[in-house]
């Protein structure tokens, strides 16, 4: 059986990250750039403050590494 290397969520390092480093660690995960991800967390945020509450659940949950 092959041995597959399985990709886990982390926040990014402290180096990396502007406040809890979800968005540099997702951004990590997907392979994108982390502007696009905090973009994304800003509009969230501008529609009904749901970004707000996603990213200290996120924050939370997700470890760093």
């Amino acid at each position: 059986m092959a041995n597959k290397k399985v990709k886990r969520l982390y926040r990014a390092s402290e180096k990396n990250s502007m406040i809890g480093g979800v968005c540099a660690g997702i951004a990590n995960y997907f392979s994108v750039d982390p502007a696009l991800i905090r973009l994304l967390w800003v509009f969230l945020i501008f529609c009904g403050g749901t970004g707000i509450f996603a990213y200290l659940i996120a924050w939370i949950i997700v470890p760093r590494k």
